[in-house]
């Protein structure tokens, strides 16, 4: 196979980041219309990501946050997003760059965005731990398993297994209702 001399797939990445910040600025500015609603996984380990300790002690390498009906002062910018959440009742600030996201998805819609994150393959575990937020999402294995939760009423993006996600393929999931 001859080399990508041109970056399609950082092209690529950079573009599925761009509609991600584009969803989140809508959100900021005119809240979330009718059903929609995010599951956004994030690398914790990636250097730029700035969340309380004790979340990164209990998400040491991925965590999952619902923006549905519980959040505040999501700013989105050319970098990331800044957001406050509530965990066990207590409002934490969360700082999150577009390039540690793992996925992205609007179930309401069923679409789904992956991306191709750049981590340190000898400090990888194949566990992943559950969504964290006081809206109860799916898990990881869910997500990738294509389940919904119990939630008949919702879609997930379909996720790569853990071999396939290694290699330089961006996959992008989603239907179109008719």
């Amino acid at each position: 196979m001859n080399e990508d001399l041109l970056g399609y797939n950082e092209m690529v990445e950079q573009a599925m980041r761009s509609v991600v910040r584009k969803a989140l600025d809508r959100a900021a500015k005119g809240g979330l219309p009718g059903n929609h609603h995010f599951y956004v996984t994030f690398r914790t380990e990636h250097p730029d990501v700035m969340i309380p300790n004790r979340l990164k002690a209990q998400y040491p390498e991925e965590m999952t946050i619902v923006l549905q009906h519980q959040f505040w002062g999501l700013q989105p910018d050319d970098e990331g997003f800044d957001i406050e959440l509530s965990f066990n009742r207590q409002h934490e600030h969360l700082r999150i760059p577009y390039a540690a996201l793992v996925t992205f998805a609007d179930p309401s819609v069923n679409f789904g965005l992956q991306f191709h994150v750049e981590v340190d393959e000898d400090n990888i575990s194949v566990d992943h731990p559950e969504a964290a937020s006081d809206e109860k999402g799916p898990s990881r294995e869910e997500m990738d398993a294509g389940t919904n939760g119990g939630d008949d009423s919702t879609g997930e993006a379909a996720a790569e297994d853990e071999e396939s996600r290694t290699d330089n393929v961006v996959t992008l999931d989603f239907t179109r209702k008719k």
